[in-house]
């Protein structure tokens, strides 16, 4: 059915004293939506009407009855409008026609001062506004883009279009930070293959990455056209199955109609074996508007259930939809575009054509919301702005025309007489609020001072749809509240359970875990690998795994740092119980076995091998066993100098002791040789020499260690994992192991003189019980060494601790046990005659 033909004239006309041109993109063809330059006769298709855009001419007719109502604004002029459509004869031609004398096509001609034309509004999309530019640029006639912004190649070149859209990187912010919002960082993006499309794909290219997101996939789709369509439609089954396919929930659409996204959505129902559709949250750009053509309407468009889009912001326009529904169209003979609209929208037909008949009684808001809204789209709100725009422009040129008799670039201003390239002058300055109180001024570049609504679409099972607003962005307000969005409001595509959709390579790495990148995949796609040993995660997704503060230790799972506790070895614990049971007990026995040679002072066994070296041995041995218990408790500044200088210089007094018991064995035994001069070195002189001589100088060294780097109370935070042990530094570790390798020095001598003596002829050769006794001490302090150094925590205090009892031990059972069963069990052989015969 072919409706329009070369003479028809397909236009809307009010007269007034100034005129506002409209170019708007009401008539189309089947499979081609954006032809703009080529008149219809050069087409035998058959036509269609976008009937949801015949509210963009209702909303012109709107805004000019209400600024005409409004003795506020203009009094005691009219305007009037003059609206054409972009297609029907091409944009160059309606331009021309705005431009020529109204009842015939003569540019550059003009006569009168009526319908003088001022300003013109169009058009929707890029293609159509640039038409418009160049031969509005031509005549200087001021031209407000309701679509898609428009965008010359050199922005610093003067243009006389005003877009009544804002600057669209402000919308690019917003897609940013709504996808960083969501953290969806893996995205496929579907983009129109024309040059708002080139720009907004290198948009990608620069800021996705630098915010941390990817795309999973990258397709231009061009507009589908009769001559081609099936060959585009097989690569946009391509296109389909990869976008199905795809892990990426989130899809951008980038285009100026929705008219391919619709196709694109529509392929399964085409082709058998086609992947079954999935939900997607499709984001789709500024002023996207749900509308079918005729052969769309019984397509399902639930898949788009959920979907998020960007629109200028805006409130509802009082008193629009009771115009729309008390207004009667067909009685309004100026408007060349209802019949085409109502014939389609109501699947009717006027003039005795076949099929269902048009009564004229149809009402508007019995149309579903795909086919005609009630409720005033982004579009027709930019063009009920743009309107107002013109108009406030008129009353500051009426205005100064009154009160100053205003100069405008040499010539005096005279509202009858306009010249429309005089209104640039007053409209790049303007600032007003409109009807729902929202301000309206443009920038530098002529592009609208304005923020975007972020809105999420409601698809109903009986094909109706709502737009819901969840969010906005004002480049103007606040940092923190330039970008708002209320995720409980949104609805999502049913297929994700209104739970949050995700958009992502790789499914988070949960807390403990860290990112690794996969090779020759984008940095999005990442494995999940555990935290070394001593360190934590604690969100998901981090890029590396941390250490906790030195007094916190990484739980469990490595997700989060605890608190170490402190600890030190108590006598409160078991382990520190049982060393200092031990100490006391072999203390006790000490004192018993000192006890015992006291009472027995005047036995042969006691006297033998110097009497006072035994006392003086038997005290620092219980001496040694005591200052085991300094060992045990939390680490003092008194204590911690004190425990290992007490220690190491008992135990150097017990050790020179017994090698002062050994040399009096060898030296007694060496003086009884006739003419033997070992006689005068025979005597407890020498041995209190030997203790004393040996004794200070293990003092000495411990007086250099206190003067230099004396032991201090410290905390050691890393060598247990979830403790910080309370310990003694011992300030010099090579004073520390001077003081024990003097101590094995002693040792080692005493061995070796004692081992040497051990066959030596006597009564009671004490020799060989030493050499087993400075045996067991120098094997419990070889092991000492390694087993402190691989020990940590209280367990090296307790190792030491073991050291000090074990090796006095060893003395005190070597050396003074057998002497104790002979004074205790044995007192026959405890006598001279005894001993005497045994010589």
């Amino acid at each position: 059915m072919s409706w329009i033909g070369y003479s028809d004239v397909i236009e809307y006309f009010q007269p007034g004293d100034l005129i506002i041109g409209g170019i708007v993109s009401l008539i189309s063809i089947t499979g081609d939506m954006n032809n703009f330059r080529q008149p219809y006769d050069s087409w035998n298709d058959e036509t269609v009407v976008l009937t949801n855009n015949y509210q963009h001419v209702l909303a012109l007719a709107f805004a000019v009855k209400e600024i005409n109502e409004n003795h506020q604004i203009l009094p005691n002029v009219t305007l009037g409008f003059h609206i054409y459509d972009s297609f029907a004869k091409g944009t160059c031609h309606a331009i021309m026609v705005l431009l020529s004398q109204q009842t015939r096509f003569i540019p550059n001609y003009k006569c009168g001062i009526q319908n003088n034309l001022v300003a013109v509004i169009g058009g929707l999309y890029p293609d159509t506004s640039f038409y418009l530019a160049m031969v509005l640029g031509t005549y200087k006639v001021s031209q407000l883009t309701y679509g898609s912004a428009l965008h010359l190649n050199d922005e610093n070149e003067p243009h006389p279009f005003y877009n009544m859209v804002p600057n669209e990187g402000y919308q690019q912010m917003g897609l940013l930070l709504l996808l960083l919002h969501f953290r969806w960082t893996w995205v496929g993006v579907i983009a129109k293959d024309s040059i708002n499309g080139d720009k907004f794909v290198k948009m990608i290219a620069a800021q996705f990455t630098l915010r941390a997101i990817c795309v999973a996939f990258l397709r231009r789709v061009k507009t589908l056209k009769r001559s081609d369509i099936w060959h585009l439609i097989n690569g946009m089954f391509e296109l389909y199955n990869i976008a199905m396919k795809s892990n990426a929930n989130a899809l951008i659409f980038y285009d100026e109609n929705i008219f391919i996204l619709r196709w694109l959505l529509y392929l399964p129902e085409l082709q058998e074996g086609t992947v079954e559709p999935k939900g997607k949250v499709w984001i789709m750009t500024i002023e996207m508007e749900l509308t079918s053509l005729l052969y769309q309407r019984s397509w399902d468009i639930q898949v788009l259930h959920g979907a998020l889009s960007f629109s200028v912001h805006s409130n509802e326009v009082l008193g629009f939809q009771h115009f729309l529904q008390t207004k009667n169209l067909l009685l309004t003979k100026e408007d060349g575009f209802v019949h085409y609209f109502w014939e389609q929208a109501f699947e009717c037909g006027f003039d005795n054509k076949p099929g269902k008949i048009c009564t004229g009684t149809e009402k508007l808001e019995d149309l579903p919301g795909n086919v005609f809204e009630m409720s005033m789209t982004g579009h027709s709100y930019n063009i009920y702005n743009a309107v107002y725009a013109v108009a406030h422009a008129l009353e500051a040129i009426q205005s100064y025309q009154s009160k100053h008799k205003a100069m405008v670039d040499g010539r005096r201003v005279n509202i009858q007489d306009l010249q429309p390239w005089q209104l640039h002058h007053f409209l790049e300055g303007l600032s007003f609020n409109n009807s729902v109180g929202a301000e309206i001024s443009f920038d530098r570049n002529r592009e609208l001072r304005a923020g975007f609504d972020i809105i999420n679409w409601v698809i109903f099972p009986n094909q109706s749809f709502h737009r819901v607003k969840v969010g906005k962005l004002d480049p103007q307000a606040p940092p923190d509240q330039v970008f708002t969005i209320h995720n409980e409001a949104i609805t999502w595509h049913k297929s994700f359970n209104q739970s949050l959709p995700r958009s992502v390579c790789t499914d988070s790495c949960h807390p403990g875990y860290s990112k690794r990148k996969q090779e020759g995949e984008p940095f999005c796609c990442y494995d999940c690998i555990s935290c070394p040993e001593g360190k934590f995660s604690s969100q998901k997704d981090t890029d590396d795994c941390y250490k906790c503060p030195e007094d916190q230790y990484p739980s469990k799972d490595q997700d989060s740092c605890l608190f170490k506790h402190k600890t030190f070895l108590s006598y409160e614990e078991p382990l520190g119980i049982s060393l200092a049971v031990l100490a006391v007990f072999f203390s006790m026995f000490t004192a018993l076995v000192l006890g015992t040679f006291l009472k027995h002072h005047d036995t042969p066994i006691v006297k033998a091998n110097n009497r006072n070296l035994t006392y003086t041995l038997l005290v620092s041995l219980l001496l040694c066993f005591l200052s085991a218990l300094l060992f045990i408790g939390q680490p003092e500044k008194m204590t911690c100098p004190l425990r290992q200088t007490a220690f190491s210089i008992i135990f150097s007094i017990a050790v020179s002791c017994v090698l002062a018991k050994t040399l009096t064995v060898v030296l007694a035994f060496m003086a009884t040789i006739p003419g033997s001069r070992m006689r005068k070195w025979v005597g407890s002189r020498m041995a209190t020499s030997i203790v004393l001589s040996c004794s200070l100088i293990q003092t000495g060294i411990c007086a250099v260690w206190l003067v230099t780097s004396s032991p201090f109370p410290d905390a050691d935070m890393n060598s247990v994992k979830e403790e910080i042990v309370l310990e003694c530094n011992e300030g010099s570790v090579t004073m520390f192991y001077c003081v024990l390798g003097y101590m094995g020095l002693l040792a080692i001598a005493s061995f070796t003189v004692a081992f040497l003596a051990r066959k030596l002829p006597d009564s009671f050769n004490e020799a060989k019980f030493i050499t087993f006794s400075m045996l067991v001490f120098c094997s419990v302090w070889l092991s000492f060494v390694p087993a402190y150094l691989s020990s940590k925590g209280k367990y090296m205090v307790a190792v030491e601790i073991f050291s000090i009892v074990a090796s006095s031990g060893g003395l005190l059972a070597c050396i003074f046990l057998p002497k104790c069963y002979i004074v205790v069990f044995q007192p026959k052989l405890n006598m001279r005659e005894q001993i005497m015969r045994k010589r």
